[in-house]
């Protein structure tokens, strides 16, 4: 009886006159005979020998001395970890000549100032309230709504017109809120604190 060479054992099937053959793991084997089987079964360990005119392959041989594998496994190891060629490197030159580098940095030391003054601030608090309104409608807002109405710098943005009040007439504001108007000036609609009345403030600025 002929065996076949182990490829990742494979049960050859005859049924009438189809053959059917199934792949199966190495821990299968590969069975040659003229028998009829309905289905490819595994045989266990103690029925690896010939049975109704199959042949079973026997199991992959172990390593009969681990200790030597080992040995050709770390040599094998220290042959690809071995430290490569290093290769000489050198600075490409484009000139003959060689200078040294100049590292010396000294002191900034002016013979005379660069700008004759110093900039001064151009929106101080002076430019952010150019001046407070009197109309009717502004009158109103201070009665009924406890707020200053001013006309105010275009660059002025709100946080900038509560310091300026601040600064100015010395009283803590709740709101700002601004709008430009059709002839292009800023108007600033100032609400103060319940602590502030705008009438007494108006009386103090001189509006009314």
């Amino acid at each position: 009886m002929k065996h076949a060479p182990v490829d990742g054992c494979r049960w050859v099937l005859r049924r009438g006159s189809k053959t059917l053959e199934k792949r199966r793991s190495s821990s299968f084997c590969k069975l040659r005979g003229g028998q009829t089987f309905g289905k490819a079964h595994r045989l266990r360990a103690s029925e690896r020998e010939s049975v109704g005119g199959f042949v079973a392959m026997a199991p992959p041989t172990k390593v009969a001395n681990p200790q030597a594998a080992k040995a050709t496994k770390a040599a094998k190891a220290l042959k690809t970890t071995t430290k490569p060629v290093k290769k000489l490197w050198r600075k490409e030159r484009t000139s003959v000549t060689f200078h040294r580098p100049k590292t010396l940095k000294r002191a900034r030391a002016p013979k005379y100032p660069r700008l004759s003054a110093p900039s001064r601030n151009k929106l101080d608090h002076y430019e952010v309230l150019k001046y407070p309104l009197t109309t009717e409608s502004a009158m109103k807002k201070i009665e009924d709504n406890n707020t200053l109405v001013f006309i105010v710098d275009v660059r002025a943005d709100k946080k900038k017109i509560k310091e300026a009040v601040k600064k100015m007439y010395d009283i803590q504001t709740k709101k700002v809120n601004t709008l430009i108007r059709p002839d292009g000036a800023k108007k600033a609609y100032v609400r103060l604190t319940a602590d502030y009345d705008a009438l007494d403030v108006a009386n103090k600025i001189g509006i009314i």
